[in-house]
Order: structure tokens, then sequence, then C-alpha cells
């Protein structure tokens, strides 16, 4: 791979070379690497998005009262630490359910206890390799978004990529970790996904919003229009879904919530509440939908705790 300096790249974009620096710093430019004090930059690298630019969005139903959710997790944060025993416990029936439904959603056939036991490292007979792969990866996916939680990390499209590239790993890894270089449409939805030549740039929009226009919002606010806003991009060939769902529960996590399961059996609900979203800019279903899990999820939790 070809780099270029900083001055260069200064240079190229009309930015100055100390912007240039901090977006390096801030992990705004993908594939800048530092060698002691100086950054080197892809050649094909794409000009950073400035925050600034554009007007903001109008989401629209964003209302949502919080107060009982956020005693629960309250109640919940009096327990931390948890024991090992209750942490064990909610942490293999989370990885199952949400790799089960996760999967599901998008057509896997494995059942319940299959995916427990492929999960085990048994493999099930009659069942394509695809549907195991995809029962191993979402688990490494799941992993990895807690190792990014417990790093403090924060959402970029680096990490974003490698969610997705876990999602697809020995499944398609041609497309793996890649933006997609193809139009697609979505079966059964009135949303028209934006060109592939436009993918990067509104990728980098949706990170510049995230991190400057979101921060004023409640974080389940904040985690539904993350998940929302990533898949009306559909940014790749496949795996939108499941990246967008641990994208959501990413956001939840680093801010202390439960994370959540998206089940199968509401997969219409699901699927309506977004289209909603994308076509009209109304949140207020999906917002719904997305804040009863949190609750349930609490109440899970709590049950278990206590």
């Amino acid at each position: 791979m070809t780099y270029i300096s900083t001055k260069e790249a200064s240079e190229r974009w009309h930015i100055s070379d100390r912007r240039i620096r901090a977006l390096c710093g801030e992990g705004r430019i993908e594939g800048a690497v530092k060698i002691g004090i100086y950054w080197s930059i892809p050649a094909d690298a794409v000009k950073p998005v400035d925050a600034r630019e554009g007007k903001k969005k109008p989401y629209l139903d964003l209302v949502y009262d919080y107060s009982f959710i956020d005693s629960l997790k309250s109640t919940i944060d009096r327990h931390r630490p948890f024991s090992k025993r209750s942490a064990d416990s909610l942490h293999e029936k989370l990885i199952v359910e949400w790799t089960y439904n996760s999967n599901a959603i998008e057509g896997n056939t494995l059942t319940m206890s299959e995916t427990k036991v492929v999960l085990e490292g048994i493999t099930i007979g009659g069942k394509s390799m695809i549907e195991h792969l995809e029962t191993i990866n979402h688990r490494d996916a799941i992993l990895f978004i807690e190792e990014l939680v417990s790093n403090k990390a924060t959402i970029s499209e680096w990490n974003i990529k490698n969610i997705q590239a876990l999602i697809l790993k020995e499944i398609d890894n041609h497309n793996a970790g890649k933006y997609r270089t193809e139009n697609v449409v979505i079966s059964g939805a009135k949303h028209m996904p934006p060109k592939h030549y436009e993918v990067s740039y509104l990728m980098q929009k949706l990170i510049a919003e995230y991190q400057n226009e979101w921060i004023r919002y409640h974080p389940i606010v904040r985690a539904t229009l993350l998940h929302g806003e990533f898949v009306k991009i559909h940014p790749f060939i496949d795996g939108n879904g499941r990246s967008a769902r641990l994208l959501l529960n990413f956001e939840l996590m680093i801010n202390g919530y439960t994370p959540i399961i998206i089940k199968n059996k509401e997969r219409s609900q699901y699927y309506d509440a977004l289209d909603l979203a994308h076509t009209t800019m109304n949140y207020g279903p999906f917002l719904k939908l997305v804040s009863e899990l949190v609750i349930e999820s609490e109440k899970l939790w709590i049950s278990v705790l206590e």
C-alpha cells in the first residue's frame, strides 16, 4: 500500500496539517498509522467529512419517558460488581439467545437448542456449514464488542468493519470488512439504500453525526438511531442486520445498560418500524420497541441478581 504524509494530505484535501494530525488521532482517517511522531496516510484514503457540514436531520418522535428504565438500571448498578456465578449465567444465556435470534431473523434455520450445541463445538447433522459458521462468527462478534466496551472504545468505521468481518469470516472473505461496490435493494422494504459510491461518504457522515449531534440524546435514543441510520445506508453486501444489532447493543452497554435481544418472532414489527423510520424519519415505533426490550432485559437481570 502507498502512503502519503500529513502535509501531502493537507495539500490534497485543503485542510491544515494540524487538523489532519488531529483527525488521525481521532481515528477519523481510515488506515492511518503512526510511526514515531509522524502519521502515514493511505494514498487512497477518503477526505474526512466535516461534522459542521450539512443540515441536521429532522428525526421525528424521539420523545420517551426513560425514568422507569433508568430506575431499573440504578437497581442493577447497586449489585455491581456481579458475582461470578450470576455473571456467567447471564452471559451464557445472552450469547445463545442473541446469536439464535439475530441469525434466525436473517434466515438461519438452527433452533435455539441447536445453536447452543453448535456453540459448544458440536456439529448438527442436516445443517449447512454456513449456518454453523454464522453461529460461531456471531458469538465471536459479541465477544469483540464486549472487548470494545471493556476498553471504553468508541464507534468508528474501523470497528464497524471489524464487526462485519467477523460475521462473514470464512463465509465470504472477499466482502468481509469491505463496503459494498454494487447497488442493492432490500426485499419487502419501501426504502431504497443509497448508491454504492455514496457509502463511504455517508458512513463518515454517520460517525460524525453520532459523535457530535447525538450527544444530547439519551443513550437509548442514540442506540436506536445508530442501528436505524446504519441499516439505512446498508454499507455492506451482507451482514448489515447482524452488525446493526451488535452496534445497538454496543451503545447500550458502553453506557451501562443491559443488552437487548430483538427476537425472531418480532421480525415483522421490527422490519416495519425500521422501514417507517427510513422512509419518513419517524423513529417513534422503533424507539418504543427498543425501549420495551431494554425494560424486559433489565427485569431479567434484576431477577437473577436479587
